[in-house]
């Protein structure tokens, strides 16, 4: 499953704090993303199941690249950002 091109998707579940950090850090920079719960997607669990080895982690974060990241922290996430030219100067 690749994204479509310059879009970010966060599988993620409600409750997951990992997931909230995440969603804090795209917001802030003004990075926009698609969240996919996948405790009310079928499709985003499996594929979240199939990229972590049978796991259920959040957030798995898919980058415009096909890079995928899993429970990234704060700068692990903004590095990849940084990476791909996502990042814009917010005021």
């Amino acid at each position: 499953m690749k994204p479509q091109q310059g879009t970010i998707v966060m599988y993620c579940r409600e409750g997951c704090e990992d997931s909230e950090l995440a969603r804090a850090v795209l917001a802030s920079k003004g990075v926009p993303f698609r969240e996919v719960d996948i405790d009310r997607d079928p499709q985003g669990l499996a594929f979240v199941r199939k990229v972590n080895g049978g796991f259920e982690s959040t957030p798995t974060i898919l980058l415009p690249n096909g890079q995928i990241l899993v429970e990234p922290s704060e700068a692990q996430l903004l590095a990849a950002l940084e990476r791909l030219s996502l990042l814009t100067e917010r005021r």
